[in-house]
């Protein structure tokens, strides 16, 4: 199932043995670094989440919590829920935010018998597939 709303300002494909809590925070956060959603963008209300997603509003409320506790959204009362401005942070701290992704990525490519080369061209691939950048050509 494919979920892009009017409300919901990024596209969502439910994937089954991934929890849904990871899966929407993932298409958030994509939608911010990709530019489908910029600083002072409203984001949907819990509610909002919960009804269009058709998920629990606990889950709706643990994803907003999860993206404001990352400093991704942030809460402002009166208004709502805002995508947050890029924090200005120190370069190792940057680094260490993607850590354990990292990781998980270096795991996966191991286990498929990749090579070094083969993830760097597919991280570069979609690296600038996601700023905005045409891929590179390949020979």
């Amino acid at each position: 199932m494919c979920y892009s709303t009017r409300v919901i300002p990024f596209r969502l494909d439910f994937e089954p043995g991934i929890p849904i809590y990871e899966q929407v925070v993932y298409a958030a956060k994509r939608a911010v670094v990709s530019g489908q959603m910029r600083p002072g963008d409203t984001f949907p209300s819990v509610r909002e989440l919960s009804r269009e997603l058709k998920i629990n509003p606990n889950t709706a409320h643990k994803v907003v919590l999860h993206l404001v506790s990352e400093g991704i959204l942030e809460v402002r009362p009166g208004i709502g829920t805002l995508v947050a401005a890029p924090r200005v942070s120190a370069a190792s701290e940057r680094s260490r935010l993607v850590g354990r992704e990292l990781e998980q990525l270096v795991v996966e490519a191991l286990r498929l018998g990749l090579r070094l080369d083969d993830v760097a061209e597919a991280l570069s691939d979609h690296w600038q597939k996601l700023n905005g950048a045409s891929p590179r050509s390949k020979p």
